[in-house]
């Protein structure tokens, strides 16, 4: 039987979660969409049921103060999805600490700080669901995307423990590992190292086919935001949600064959893909 719930979305400026916060809006939920700053804001404020709140992730103290705008407004927060985040990319020691540093903060530890704020309503209630945005490079790791990846691998961590631990009191964990999507998450992602790209270092040489490979190879079978969507609100309203949704042909494909093949064939055709030479 359907149920109105009430679902507070990170991220939704554009891309999946703009596109979750329109699937749940028209499937009858009370949706709170947090964007970073108010101008991101349009494209959410004629959505039927449909509150905006700012919430920027890395701020301290910004996850409780909108866990409690939605338990002021309704009295209870039944969903939690976790989808803020950007992808830092670059070869691992190109990266700077602090470019790591950030990576983190947003994409793991502001993840987390809104888990933390969530639970306590929801453990009140014996009943909740979160949803963690992952991604294929949550379960793969990329070269020249280590950022990325390796924080998006610490999201499928907790979330495994997560799921285990809070199961007791009735909140369900649930992760969405997409493939590509069609977005500005990538040209982002590419502003955010035109410096490398510029660069002299050791690994400048191979940043040219890095780049072409994530405009081409590692961008097919890419899919509509809106299937994402879809995944998340069916997951939301499940009564026994899978705690894993593999989303698109490369994350159907993908993961099983890396669960599979050994490390050295994927050495190889990673090797391959982005035109390294085996040796300078």
């Amino acid at each position: 039987m359907f149920r109105e719930q009430a679902v507070l979305i990170t991220g939704c400026s554009s891309g999946i979660g703009l596109a979750t916060a329109r699937e749940a809006a028209r499937r009858g939920h009370r949706v709170f969409a947090s964007v970073r700053s108010p101008p991101s804001a349009a494209a959410l404020e004629t959505l039927p049921n449909t509150r905006v709140l700012r919430l920027d992730v890395a701020e301290p103290g910004a996850a409780a103060r909108a866990v409690g705008e939605v338990l002021a407004a309704c009295g209870r927060l039944d969903a939690l999805v976790n989808n803020a985040g950007y992808a830092q990319y670059g070869a691992v020691e190109d990266v700077s600490a602090e470019k790591w540093r950030r990576q983190f903060e947003v994409n793991v530890f502001g993840a987390l700080e809104l888990v933390r704020a969530a639970l306590p309503p929801m453990r009140d209630a014996r009943h909740g669901t979160i949803v963690n945005v992952s991604s294929v490079a949550g379960r793969v790791a990329i070269p020249f995307a280590g950022p990325y990846c390796s924080a998006k691998h610490a999201l499928e961590a907790i979330s495994d423990a997560l799921r285990v631990e809070t199961a007791p009191f009735g909140i369900r964990v649930v992760v969405v590992e997409p493939g590509p999507i069609e977005s500005n998450f990538t040209p982002r992602a590419r502003a955010l190292v035109e410096e490398l790209l510029r660069g002299s270092g050791p690994y400048s040489p191979f940043y040219a086919g890095a780049e072409e490979a994530m405009a081409g190879e590692f961008q097919r079978g890419v899919r509509p935001a809106e299937t994402v969507a879809r995944v998340i609100v069916r997951a939301i309203e499940a009564e026994k949600p899978r705690t894993r949704y593999r989303v698109g042909a490369m994350a159907k494909l993908f993961l099983p064959m890396r669960r599979l093949l050994p490390d050295r064939f994927f050495d190889r055709r990673f090797r391959k893909v982005l035109k390294l030479p085996a040796k300078i």
